[in-house]
C-alpha cells in the first residue's frame, strides 16, 4: 500500500496509529511474525469486522483477510448486500502466531495475555472509526471486544456491548466454514453465515 493510498483510506489520527503499530512489541508475537498486520478500510466505515489474527498469507502481504477465509467473507458480504467500502476489517491480534512444521507455518490460537496486550490497538481502531456495529468473527474476537469469554455458538446472532459501548454482533469466523469436509454441511453453514451477514446489513445505519 502506498503512502498516498494510506492517506486516502485512513483519517490522519488512525493513519498515525497504523504507523505506530508497525513497531509494536507489546507481546512476544512480533519476534517471529513477518510484520504487524493492521486493519484496513474506510475511517468512516459503518461496520467493523474483527477476526482472530492474521494467517500465513496475511502475514506475508501485510493486509488482513486476503487469504481463503477473507475471500469467502468478501463473497458472502456481496451476497448479503453489504458494501465493502462501508466496512473495516481487522483482527483481535495483529501478529501471526504459528508453529513451524517443516516448511509450513501452522496457525496457533492466541492466548489471553496476547489478546489483552493487543486490545490497545483494537481500541484505537474502534475509537477513531466509531462504527454502528462491530462483528465478532469467532471466540477470540468476541473475547477481545467484550473483555471476557463468550460462548459463540450459544450467543450466535445476538448483540452484546464492547468496552467502548459499541454493539457487537456475535458469529463464527468464516474459516470455520472452510474446515467442514461434507459438501452438504458446508453449504448449510454458508447459508447460515450469509443470513448472519444479512442481519448485520439490517443493523447498519448508512
Amino acid at each position: 500500500m502506498t503512502a498516498e493510498t494510506t492517506e486516502k483510506t485512513f483519517p490522519t489520527p488512525l493513519g498515525t496509529v497504523r504507523e505506530e503499530a508497525q513497531d509494536c512489541t507489546r507481546c512476544d508475537l512480533y519476534k517471529n511474525a513477518t510484520q504487524t498486520v493492521f486493519g484496513e478500510g474506510g475511517g468512516d466505515a459503518r461496520v467493523v469486522f474483527v477476526g482472530e489474527q492474521p494467517g500465513d498469507k496475511e502475514d506475508i502481504e501485510g493486509k488482513p483477510f486476503v487469504g481463503p477465509a477473507g475471500r469467502l467473507l468478501d463473497d458472502i458480504l456481496e451476497e448479503a448486500g453489504i458494501d465493502r467500502k462501508k466496512t473495516y476489517v481487522t483482527n483481535a491480534v495483529k501478529h501471526f502466531k504459528f508453529e513451524p512444521r517443516g516448511k509450513r507455518r501452522i496457525h496457533s490460537k492466541p492466548n489471553a495475555g496476547e489478546i489483552r496486550a493487543c486490545r490497545w490497538w483494537l481500541d484505537q481502531e474502534l475509537t477513531h472509526i466509531q462504527p454502528d456495529l462491530a462483528v465478532a468473527l469467532g471466540a477470540t474476537a468476541a473475547r477481545a471486544l467484550v473483555g471476557k469469554q463468550v460462548p459463540v455458538m450459544k450467543q450466535r446472532g445476538t448483540v452484546v456491548e464492547s468496552a467502548e459501548g459499541i454493539p457487537v454482533f456475535i458469529t463464527v469466523h468464516p474459516s470455520s466454514l472452510l474446515r467442514i469436509p461434507n459438501d452438504v454441511d458446508r453449504r448449510s453453514a454458508r447459508e447460515r453465515f450469509t443470513e448472519d451477514m444479512r442481519k448485520v446489513k439490517a443493523m447498519m445505519k448508512g
